[in-house]
């Protein structure tokens, strides 16, 4: 029996969306019928639309990041499943301004697929529609990967910084070069000592011994290429910290977020702060930004990860601009 509260596994994400619609009617909206949020505010400036999307089981991700500052709408999909083209094409409708709608898409391939088929069928309504490709994952940083990168944590970064950058009215085609440039900037790693608990079973998705760690995780439970052994804080963040460091080379300040992946405690996740902090601090780095908390989880999965962007003065001036939403605000 799962271990989820729901009627069923097919009325949790829609029942999800309803709730969370309702305790935050004052930020969106919900459309029903195809399951996208739209945000009530925009700024009057804003010439094209912010639309993201993906797999649902990522709270506060997708829908939590919709409002002011941030993104227009978001398409939330099954769970750890691609939107389907038909959501991503009328949420885009909805939301586009006269310059149209850029898109903020995670490196899965039913996401390049499904919101691929939405940009053509929005270009043949004449809505003007760009895409930037979150690949921050370094753990699928590799040549037996086909479909190269994943997306993971870097994209709660990334819409934050465009979300402020499309409120200056910043054109579709500059946002879109802003979006790739950050994507370039930014890695992540992530490690869990538990898988997450599978909805159509109740059971983990994956078995892991006590005493190991699979190093590299996914965020819809893809097993890392790696399961290591157990270690201390300090040698795990070390090691996570150094191969982020290693393929960023950063010449400037960072802004990191240490995220938990759904089961992790907010204790642990300081703790992890602290450690990356000094760890940073040590080698020179400015840590001039954080963030820390459960941002892109994975259902249940006991585990974290550490994401570093490599910013500069525009980059901070932008992650620092005033957003509202249900789960970024300043």
């Amino acid at each position: 029996m799962a271990s989820y509260f729901e009627n069923s596994s097919d009325a949790l994400v829609p029942d999800a969306l309803k709730g969370f619609a309702r305790a935050h009617a004052d930020l969106v909206t919900l459309d029903p019928e195809h399951g996208f949020l739209l945000s009530r505010t925009a700024a009057p400036s804003r010439r094209v639309a912010l639309l993201s999307g993906g797999g649902a089981g990522h709270e506060p991700l997708h829908a939590g990041y919709v409002g002011r500052g941030m993104l227009d709408a978001a398409c939330p999909g099954r769970v750890f499943a691609s939107p389907h083209n038909r959501q991503v094409y009328a949420g885009s409708l909805a939301a586009a301004r006269a310059d149209g709608v850029l898109h903020i898409v995670k490196n899965y391939t039913g996401d390049r697929i499904n919101f691929g088929i939405a940009a053509e069928r929005l270009a043949h309504r004449g809505v003007p529609c760009a895409r930037v490709l979150i690949d921050d994952d370094l753990a699928s940083d590799s040549a037996d990967i086909a479909s190269g990168r994943r997306g993971t944590g870097g994209t709660v970064l990334i819409e934050k910084i465009l979300g402020a950058a499309a409120d200056t009215g910043l054109g579709l085609a500059d946002l879109q070069e802003l979006g790739t440039r950050l994507a370039a900037r930014c890695r992540t790693l992530a490690v869990a000592s538990a898988a997450h608990t599978a909805p159509t079973t109740g059971e983990p998705a994956f078995p892991l011994a006590a005493g190991e760690l699979e190093y590299g995780v996914g965020i819809h439970g893809e097993r890392a290429q790696q399961t290591v052994p157990r270690e201390p804080l300090t040698g795990l963040v070390e090691r996570m910290t150094t191969a982020l460091l290693d393929a960023l080379a950063p010449d400037g300040p960072v802004i990191a977020l240490v995220n938990g992946l759904g089961a992790v405690t907010p204790l642990e996740l300081y703790a992890v702060h602290g450690e990356l902090a000094t760890l940073l601090d040590a080698r020179g780095t400015d840590l001039a930004r954080a963030l820390v908390g459960d941002y892109i989880t994975a259902l249940d999965m006991r585990g974290f990860s550490v994401t570093l962007l490599a910013a500069d003065e525009e980059i901070l001036r932008l992650y620092d601009a005033p957003v509202h939403t249900a789960a970024l605000r300043w």
